[in-house]
């Protein structure tokens, strides 16, 4: 059970052991005051940026869309090497220690700031992407005053690169699809100059129908064949006679003049009817080419009507900024300068440091007295050995004088010490 079982030997062990708990009091909290006053203090204050949404009805799904986009290119472009140096040199952040090097000031100072979005309530219904009302900027540094100067630095940096952003972002996407409307034009006219020379080359190939054509030459030859056969079988039954009369001679004349005609006829026509069936031959290529041009021309057609609703869309969303009905940030609350650090304080640290040594201290005493079990009660007697003891006899206290410690002597050498004549009583 140990020697202490009761408050009043509780008591008698504090006054026994009263100059060790008093020494592990004062050391422990001096150590305590020490840390306190060792430890910096670090102050909070946070800047509110409110992001407003579109007052024209159907920009609501293209400006969410794009918000996100444009915070976290802002956010990357705050926290640059450069921009955190220069921010730290504006405000002296880093006045009180030379030492740093730009590294060290760098990531302390962006560990120092954070930005955090908020959300708009009841957008995530129905897998409906968040859309953010509002940005939250929060500073901690070690002096009250710079810290919400440090936030509303950010947040007006917030303010006029959005500004910025959006608006250089919009006239970029504008410029870019004009850029990709005239060049699309200019393909679409290339083609069509392309298709109306292929078809000037292939001309014959579009003339009626040539399966027709060739039935007609093929009539005309046919013709010209009887008639070549009936006029040289008239010339060789003529030619036949023995004796020829004039009239017989010229008429034999007639004939072959005649048929010499029908040669050159029949020659003309067979130029023809192979020209038609090598076009014939050649119609499928043609064909085929020109399905390729189709094809070519509609999906160009197809890009021309995408890039042009899409140019429509950028100059809606580049008039909506410059008449601000578009999406915009506003500065909803500044920071303001903090009253109390952040966290717990210094005299909260003083006093745990307190309590602990005194707690320590007690303990440490009670460790003490059960490594030294000595009876000094008749009522431990009592509990211990089962004996009531007679006569009690009080410490008289006829110990033999011991050395002075090391603390009496060094108070006797103060106590008399030589002190000048108008400090003396």
């Amino acid at each position: 059970m140990g020697p202490i079982q009761s408050i009043e030997e509780f008591v008698n062990l504090l006054l026994r052991r009263r100059l060790l708990i008093a020494v592990l009091v004062l050391l422990g909290t001096v150590v305590a005051i020490m840390l306190a006053l060792s430890r910096s203090q670090s102050y909070e204050a946070s800047a509110v940026i409110q992001v407003q949404t579109p007052v024209i009805d159907g920009q609501e799904q293209q400006a969410r869309s794009q918000t996100a986009a444009v915070l976290q290119a802002i956010e990357q472009r705050l926290t640059t090497r450069e921009n955190m140096l220069a921010m730290a040199e504006r405000h002296g952040i880093f006045a009180n220690a030379p030492g740093m090097s730009d590294d060290q000031k760098v990531n302390a100072l962006r560990s120092a700031i954070s930005l955090q979005t908020i959300a708009g309530a009841g957008e995530q219904a129905y897998g409906a992407p968040a859309s953010v009302s509002a940005l939250l900027i929060t500073a901690r540094l070690g002096e009250a005053e710079q810290t919400a100067r440090v936030a509303n630095d950010f947040a007006q940096s917030v303010l006029d690169m959005s500004v910025a952003q959006q608006a250089s972002r919009t006239r970029e996407t504008y410029l870019f699809f004009q850029t990709e409307e005239a060049r699309i034009l200019q393909q679409i006219a290339a083609l069509e100059s392309e298709i109306a020379a292929y078809k000037n080359a292939h001309l014959t190939a579009f003339e009626g129908d040539s399966a027709t054509v060739r039935a007609g030459l093929d009539t005309d030859l046919r013709r010209i064949a009887q008639d070549m056969l009936a006029l040289e079988a008239e010339r060789s039954a003529l030619q036949a006679k023995e004796r020829l009369r004039e009239t017989d001679r010229r008429r034999i004349e007639d004939l072959t003049a005649q048929i010499a005609v029908l040669d050159r006829q029949k020659a003309g026509l067979d130029a023809q009817r192979a020209t038609l069936e090598q076009q014939a031959a050649q119609s499928p290529e043609v064909e085929r080419t020109l399905n390729a041009y189709a094809r070519q021309q509609e999906q160009l057609q197809s890009q021309f009507e995408m890039v042009t609703a899409r140019k429509s869309e950028a100059e809606t969303t580049l008039r909506l900024e410059q008449e601000n009905h578009a999406e915009h940030f506003t500065l909803l609350e500044r920071a303001l300068t903090p009253a109390y650090p952040n966290g717990g304080g210094r005299k909260k640290i003083a006093i745990a440091g307190t309590m602990a040594s005194l707690i320590g201290a007690i303990a440490l005493a009670f460790i003490l007295d059960l490594l030294n079990p000595v009876l000094r009660s008749a009522a431990q007697m009592q509990r211990e050995v089962d004996i009531r003891p007679v006569i009690v006899v009080p410490d008289l206290n006829l110990r033999s004088p011991q050395r002075p410690t090391l603390l009496e002597r060094a108070w006797d050498w103060v106590r008399n010490l030589p002190l000048p004549s108008r400090f003396r009583a």
